[in-house]
């Protein structure tokens, strides 16, 4: 199953520059392990010591928050597109 993952900007460095990738996967989980697979660097960004997402990174599956569904073990189908959204934090 093709996956569309949209890089954020601060990323595209890993990506080798490219704003979106392909990969194969049934779930959010193969999906994120194929991207770190063809672009090595992505695991160390989105996940902690213990393999679980990183609470300042959002993923989106078709603008669906993984948090509120099946979180890394989300399904996914061919076609499907994956976000990935750093959190922003801020202040004066």
């Amino acid at each position: 199953m093709a996956v569309t993952v949209r890089i954020p900007t601060t990323m595209r460095p890993i990506s080798g520059g490219a704003s979106t990738v392909s990969v194969e996967g049934s779930t959010l989980r193969d999906v994120l392990s194929a991207l770190n697979a063809a672009h090595n660097g992505f695991s160390e960004r989105l996940f902690d010591d213990a393999g679980e997402l990183h609470k300042f990174v959002n993923i989106f599956v078709s603008d669906d928050d993984v948090r509120y569904m099946n979180g890394l073990d989300t399904p996914v189908k061919d076609g499907d597109t994956v976000s990935i959204i750093p959190a922003v934090a801020g202040g004066f």
